[in-house]
């Protein structure tokens, strides 16, 4: 009768298969994650991706496209709440969207940038709270990430003070440009060249831009 085999070899079985399923919920994980990337539309993903969180906001993102006017371009995004629902906040090349799509409740109030009179970032210690002024009414955006929150309202300051929405294929061109140095100074900072703080500095300069 052969001999049961020993505990520590048994031991070493079963964890080589716990370690094997593991690493194959880990690959399905990734696959599912990359799939989920390339659904998206190049601009929304690239604002995305400088967002950096969106805990709270990955189903508006993915509802995000069928949101947007023809030709509209999404700038960059943050996750905030307006109202009584947390979401998503777009800043695209044309008006400032909120968009909240949830299963019981569904909100969706954009602020055209012709619209906007004014408009005020306040700063917590991690979060912060958009204030827009819209024909005499206004609106507020709270639970806002500090760093991405200040950069849309300074990127709206600058576009409503510009007077004038440029031309559908000039905003688009730059925007483009815009994207590309932004991803250029992410390399540099994932290879040390740059800190957190520096690429933060120039990301939010070049936002300003659009």
């Amino acid at each position: 009768m052969p001999a049961a085999p020993a505990p520590a070899a048994v031991a070493g079985v079963a964890a080589s298969k716990v370690s094997s399923i593991l690493g194959q919920i880990e690959s399905w994980g990734d696959l599912a994650m990359a799939k989920e990337k390339t659904d998206l539309r190049a601009d929304i993903q690239a604002a995305a991706n400088l967002a950096g969180s969106t805990f709270g906001g990955k189903r508006e993102i993915k509802k995000l496209e069928s949101h947007l006017w023809e030709g509209e371009v999404v700038v960059q995004l943050a996750t905030g709440t307006y109202g009584s629902g947390t979401g998503i906040i777009a800043l695209t090349d044309r008006r400032l969207l909120f968009l909240k799509d949830g299963i019981m409740q569904q909100v969706s109030e954009d602020f055209p940038f012709e619209k906007i009179s004014s408009i005020q970032w306040n700063s917590g210690l991690v979060l912060g709270k958009i204030t827009v002024f819209v024909s005499g009414n206004k609106a507020e955006i709270t639970n806002v990430t500090k760093q991405t929150g200040k950069a849309i309202v300074d990127a709206v300051r600058n576009r409503i003070s510009s007077g004038s929405a440029p031309s559908e294929a000039a905003t688009t061109s730059a925007a483009d440009e815009i994207f590309e140095q932004i991803s250029k100074l992410g390399a540099l900072r994932d290879s040390g060249v740059l800190t957190a703080e520096e690429f933060d500095a120039k990301k939010t300069q070049l936002l300003a831009r659009l």
